[in-house]
């Protein structure tokens, strides 16, 4: 392949994988690749190329005569997927908190003054929310000294993003209660509070999110068993 086709394909990968992450394209919308390479200037090959690498990785799905589809959200594996990620996280925040720095703990209340803004206003933006949140949460874990620690959290994060994990847009009433988490959180560690209690904050904090919107995927799918 000469670099001028891997450049495109590149170029179509990066194109089609912020639309799946951002919610342009939707979970279950069919992919039409000639659309697409139109739409990037491009063949349909380095669109074809960038489909079977989303696919490698669990964001595109192949069905017989129907063809390249966004993968459908697997709420249980957004579950477990968070569950990991609060037991690293609440290590790495625990065993960092005392490093943290007092610019870095005014840059997160910051951020977290931002979300709260966002949280009591009329309409919610979850996209620009959770790259807040997402912020917010590696500004506290930078501070841990454990760099394998550091690895795992970023791997987390990043199979959250795979998962297109905002949910704040299908479980809104969460977004305010976040920001209040937050502020405990912080509080903990500029009150040099015990690292268990701390670790235990983010933990819970962590699978809140994920608990509400499992329970409300639930009441949706009992409600319509229901309907006639």
């Amino acid at each position: 392949m000469t670099l001028a086709a891997t450049s495109k394909s590149q170029l179509a990968y990066e194109a089609v994988r912020e639309s799946i992450q951002n919610g342009r394209f939707d979970p279950g919308q069919r992919l039409v690749l000639e659309g697409i390479s139109k739409e990037l200037g491009v063949s349909v090959v380095p669109v074809r190329e960038a489909i079977r690498r989303l696919e490698a990785e669990g964001l595109v799905t192949f069905e017989r005569n129907v063809g390249a589809r966004v993968a459908r959200i697997d709420p249980r594996e957004f579950f477990v997927t968070v569950e990991a990620l609060s037991y690293i996280e609440g290590a790495a925040i625990s065993l960092g908190a005392a490093l943290v720095t007092p610019e870095a703990i005014s840059e997160a209340r910051g951020i977290n003054a931002q979300m709260r803004e966002m949280a009591t206003s009329d309409h919610l933006d979850a996209q620009e929310f959770s790259r807040l949140n997402e912020r917010f949460h590696r500004i506290l874990s930078d501070s841990c000294p454990n760099a394998h620690l550091l690895d795992m959290v970023d791997r987390g994060w990043t199979r959250l993003a795979h998962l297109r994990s905002s949910t704040f847009g299908f479980v809104p009433e969460r977004a305010l209660a976040s920001t209040d988490e937050h502020d405990r959180i912080v509080q903990l560690i500029e009150s040099d509070a015990d690292a268990r209690e701390v670790e235990m904050a983010v933990r819970e904090h962590r699978l809140a999110t994920p608990q509400a919107y499992l329970q409300k995927t639930h009441n949706e799918s009992a409600n319509r068993k229901e309907q006639p």
